[in-house]
């Protein structure tokens, strides 16, 4: 599902009664881990995180006037999906991830290249999404971005 909310508090106030709490909370998960550069807002209609042009100005490769996307989330139909580029992008952050979960939660992981699938709000690992935000700085992000995606 595809939001058509202009700003991240009007995404949220839109979700399904039973999301927005958890919605909210991942926010403010990523908000007090984020590392200094990365901006927050709307982003291929859902909650986003990116690298401003200001910082990075060739933007997106495959959509240059957009900001680079780093991370995002979103209510779906099934799911609350949280998408972080790096954990596709760098293997060893994805391991570290696939094993670090195993810690914070006794639900199967549903992970697809980017995607991390939560079907239920209550078993989305708060703690382990924060630590996992803090590990990959703008400059870190854009390294890796540059050596796995623009060729």
């Amino acid at each position: 599902m595809i939001s058509k909310a202009t700003t991240v508090d009007q995404y949220i106030n839109e979700a399904p009664d039973d999301r927005r709490e958890a919605l909210q909370k991942l926010r403010n998960v990523i908000l007090e881990n984020l590392p200094e550069g990365f901006q927050e807002g709307i982003g291929y209609g859902m909650i986003g995180y990116f690298v401003p042009h200001s910082i990075y100005p060739a933007g997106y490769h495959c959509t240059p006037e957009l900001p680079l996307p780093f991370m995002s989330f979103a209510s779906q139909k099934n799911s609350i999906n949280f998408y972080h580029m790096c954990i596709y992008a760098n293997p060893e952050l994805h391991d570290w991830f696939v094993t670090e979960y195993t810690k914070h939660s006794k639900q199967k992981l549903d992970m697809g290249k980017s995607c991390v699938r939560f079907k239920k709000p209550e078993n989305i690992p708060f703690e382990l999404i924060g630590e996992l935000v803090k590990k990959i700085s703008v400059a870190d992000w854009i390294e890796t971005y540059e050596s796995a995606f623009k060729k």
